[in-house]
């Protein structure tokens, strides 16, 4: 996975690819996906739900460039594969999550791989856990059509957010940099990968 479909995406972060060798991908998905588990595909976790595809993960991962010591907000976490790939490479990850089903399953694979500075927490995934704010990074672990305020708000000055924004084909990532309170953005990649419920765009009331 990590030579024929990460390294082959301009993913050079030595760090980002030890930590994606490090982690057992197929701890993450169900038992019957597990042969599944290292294809270049988005795989399904719950109804509606997906563990992203290794290559745009890398990237969103190479686009925020972590740092050592740095806290992570994963938006999105599901069954805890980005987390614990996060954990390599940040001082603490909190990986938020609206299904509870997906929570427990992350705490149950995080656990049996002793990893320990992943602190799993449950809700919507709009309000950005503003209880442990502020983030030096945010990633969201899927698609989206509108960033909400909030997630902003939860970035520490100096922070950075990666999404990608749009579905399908027209999928675009962005990185977002905080500093003195104002957020500016760039656009840094072209990137399909499956919608994260909950961030749709409010259908404007036509007269």
């Amino acid at each position: 996975m990590v030579d024929g479909q990460v390294r082959t995406t301009d993913v050079t972060d030595p760090a980002i690819l030890a930590a994606m060798l490090a982690i057992p991908r197929e701890a993450f998905v169900d038992e019957g996906r597990r042969p599944l588990a290292y294809i270049d595909e988005d795989i399904e976790i719950a109804p509606g739900r997906y563990l992203m595809e290794p290559s745009p993960f890398a990237k969103l991962v190479q686009l925020a460039a972590i740092r050592p010591g740095e806290t992570v907000l994963d938006v999105g976490a599901g069954t805890g594969y980005s987390s614990a790939v996060l954990s390599q490479l940040a001082g603490r990850v909190v990986a938020l999550e609206s299904d509870a089903a997906l929570a427990d399953r992350a705490r149950a694979a995080l656990a049996a791989l002793a990893i320990d500075n992943v602190a799993v927490v449950t809700g919507p995934l709009r309000g950005g856990h503003a209880e442990a704010a502020p983030y030096d990074v945010i990633l969201l672990e899927g698609a989206v059509e509108v960033l909400p305020d909030a997630l902003f708000a939860a970035l520490r000055d100096g922070g950075r957010l990666v999404a990608v924004e749009g579905r399908g084909n027209a999928g675009v990532a962005r990185l977002y940099l905080k500093s003195g309170g104002t957020v500016t953005g760039r656009r840094a990649f072209n990137a399909a990968v499956k919608p994260l419920p909950g961030f749709e765009r409010t259908p404007a009331f036509v007269f």
